[in-house]
């Protein structure tokens, strides 16, 4: 399939470019993966419908279509489509682009402007979006591979629609396929478990799936057909033992959770062995054990934290494979720790007072009072200092007044009391029962 967007080029150069580029769709019903954006109800479907388009952000790992998506609703709309990227721009870019985009306006045509990256310019230049989103000189569509929520202005994202574009699952990546042998009038010179090997190396990523197809075509010989391992040994690449981004992947990060919320050390240390062994990302683990320490000890016992911290700096002082031992004895250490979700379901709970009660003022006596018109308005009137108080504590209420008191904390006694010799005494005990050592 050619590109709708490409410029003429002379004959026989389309040869020479990717064969990702060439595959990009021309349509929006070509697009796979995104059915519930691009489908006939999906939500970009039902803009262009409606004849009416806002400013939107595409958020999704990479090799989703974002750009892709992009380029057609410009196509399928009549706007005038301007393409930048924030690695490479600044804010004399901007400023020449949002002229551009007056200019058209002014003869009666919108523009829709594409920022790659959007989560890299800064809050200064995502401030600089805002006006001409809100006099409609442009309509923006961000793609981000980043979470919006932490990396976008909350001026920019109240103006912008955030969209979510997904990772391709096995059957888009296999009809990506397809059209590569469609468009190359060839089949993949792999056999079905090299086929499917093949996919799983993509991780979800569409370009990936093509670029791999790619490599594979250029390293066959006339007649020949590549295995698993000899699909490895041309791709360099090795095939992970289970789907990193499928069931496989989230069934044993699952059981490995569970298995330290459980305080069996033994299951813990081999469902973290069984991801070693399959390829996972240690740090991804080391982000994983850092989120127990947090969620499934706490303050039971804060030194998890700093143990879970510490095995993480040792991985990345260490390499691999001797770091990976850094990150097995924390995996041991959060399973044989005293358990606590006092802290984790005190957030969970004042998060969503925060989001049900608005943005109410704290009570005046605890704000400060650096004018004399905050003075006169009352700020700061009846505090007490608690450091001059009796025991160090005044017991005054610090919740806005339309909340009244509130109690989010509450953390179980006993979650302070378990003594760790004593579990580790247990555990020795069920291990002679089943049969070791102990």
């Amino acid at each position: 399939m050619s590109d709708l967007f490409a410029p003429h080029e002379p004959e026989g150069h389309q040869a020479k470019r990717p064969l990702a580029d060439r595959l990009r769709p021309q349509t929006l019903a070509d697009v796979t993966g995104q059915a519930h954006l691009t489908g006939e109800d999906g939500a970009l479907r039902r803009m262009i419908d409606s004849g009416s388009l806002g400013s939107m952000i595409f958020w999704g790992p990479p090799g989703t279509g974002k750009t892709t998506v992009a380029r057609l609703l410009s196509g399928e709309t009549g706007l005038a489509f301007e393409q930048i990227s924030a690695i490479f721009s600044g804010v004399a870019d901007l400023k020449k682009v949002f002229e551009m985009a007056r200019t058209r306006r002014m003869s009666g045509r919108q523009t829709l402007l594409f920022v790659d990256e959007i989560h890299r310019f800064n809050r200064a230049q995502q401030d600089s979006f805002l006006p001409v989103m809100e006099d409609g000189t442009i309509i923006l569509v961000g793609a981000t591979t980043e979470n919006p929520s932490f990396e976008l202005n909350a001026a920019l994202l109240s103006r912008a629609r955030v969209l979510t574009f997904r990772s391709h699952d096995e059957d888009s990546l296999r009809e990506l396929l397809a059209r590569a042998e469609t468009t190359e009038a060839k089949p993949l010179p792999l056999d079905e478990d090299a086929r499917a090997s093949l996919i799983r190396m993509a991780d979800g990523d569409g370009r990936a799936a093509l670029t791999l197809a790619e490599e594979v075509w250029r390293a066959a010989r006339k007649g020949e057909t590549f295995d698993v391992s000899g699909l490895q040994e041309v791709v360099q690449r090795r095939a992970p033992v289970y789907d990193k981004g499928q069931d496989g992947h989230y069934n044993l990060i699952s059981a490995l959770h569970k298995a330290v919320r459980g305080s069996d050390p033994d299951a813990a240390l081999y469902y973290l062995c069984r991801m070693f062994d399959a390829g996972e990302d240690p740090l991804y683990l080391g982000r994983r054990l850092v989120r127990m320490a947090v969620e499934d000890i706490g303050l039971a016992d804060p030194q998890a934290l700093v143990v879970c911290n510490a095995a993480k700096d040792a991985y990345d002082y260490l390499g691999s494979p001797e770091g990976e031992l850094a990150l097995a004895q924390a995996c041991v250490y959060l399973a044989t720790a005293p358990k606590s979700n006092a802290v984790y379901t005190a957030y969970k709970a004042a998060m969503r007072a925060a989001k049900q009660n608005g943005s109410l003022l704290p009570p005046k006596h605890i704000l400060n009072a650096p004018t004399k018109l905050m003075k006169g308005e009352g700020y700061g009137d009846g505090y007490r200092y608690d450091h001059d108080e009796p025991d160090a504590f005044s017991g005054q209420d610090y919740f806005p007044a339309k909340m009244g008191r509130q109690t989010f904390y509450d953390p179980p006694e006993r979650g302070f009391e378990r003594d760790i010799r004593k579990r580790l005494d247990w555990w020795d005990k069920l291990r002679k029962e089943r049969g070791g050592e102990g």
